[in-house]
């Protein structure tokens, strides 16, 4: 089989980006449904991508090889357990909502393959990064085909151990908020130097992208890339050090321990 069947239920911005990126894949749109409440969002989904759109869950999961699950988790309960008696045999379940763990799905939509997944926000733009979870009952095929699926949005990394979700979205799942933070500080400390307003965030914006985009081409990780473009006794090792002596590792290491700390919380709290 070429191209699954794959139903969206609900079309927000991730599901959208989803979509979007299979069809630049070339998935033909009428191999794609998706599920929506609000009638003008159908509208523009449909019109947008050319893929039918349903009011009914049910729906639109009918015939599907893949089911993506892309619902705020405040209502993930609710949705799967009316959802589950018209679930087709054999169909895989990829679930895009935080905080929702692959046992509380099992408990509501019966043994179905199950793939968990943390992508963010960059996802919108094709440049995203998502950490992926798989239990026993997932096949090697269904491995495949969620991750063909992410793929399409960006880079797809398959985790060993479904808690290790925590710890992607501490690092990238929350992270891209992490970078604009850094990118308002810079903004802000460009203006108190002097510079307008937009240049000052033109520079920053630019510097990051410039950055991550070295990063992820070099052969050299980025502690030898900081290394390279760090003269000795010069602006950049003054910034540095002025960094370091702020606590800026001991700062991030906290920062991160909090954010996949809360993840494991939500997890505890939205899978009842």
């Amino acid at each position: 089989m070429t191209h699954p069947r794959i139903a969206f239920i609900g079309a927000g911005n991730m599901a959208t980006s989803l979509i979007g990126g299979l069809i630049a894949r070339s998935v033909p749109a009428e191999r794609i449904t998706a599920s929506e409440p609000q009638a003008e969002q159908r509208q523009r989904i449909a019109g947008e991508h050319g893929i039918a759109v349903f009011e009914d869950n049910a729906a639109a999961a009918a015939g599907a090889d893949i089911v993506v699950l892309a619902v705020k988790p405040q209502v993930m309960k609710e949705v799967c357990l009316a959802l589950a008696p018209a679930l087709p045999a054999g169909v895989l379940i990829v679930s895009i909502a935080a905080g929702i763990p692959c046992a509380s799905l099992e408990r509501w939509l019966g043994e179905q393959a199950i793939v968990r997944c943390m992508p963010n926000t960059p996802a919108l733009l094709h440049e995203g990064a998502s950490g992926l979870y798989a239990n026993a009952r997932t096949s090697a095929a269904q491995r495949e085909q969620a991750e063909a699926l992410l793929d399409a949005v960006g880079l797809v990394l398959w985790l060993d151990e479904e808690q290790q979700i925590d710890a992607v979205t501490a690092v990238s799942g929350s992270g891209p908020a992490y970078f604009f933070l850094l990118m308002e500080a810079m903004t802000a400390a460009g203006e108190r130097l002097g510079l307008p307003a937009e240049t000052a965030s033109l520079l920053a914006r630019q510097t990051a992208f410039g950055a991550a985009r070295m990063a992820l081409v070099s052969d050299f990780d980025p502690a030898e890339l900081r290394r390279r473009v760090t003269s000795p006794n010069g602006t950049t090792e003054a910034a540095i050090k002025a960094f370091q002596a702020g606590g800026f590792e001991v700062l991030v290491d906290q920062a991160l321990q909090a954010a996949a700390h809360r993840s494991a919380e939500l997890a505890e709290q939205l899978g009842q």
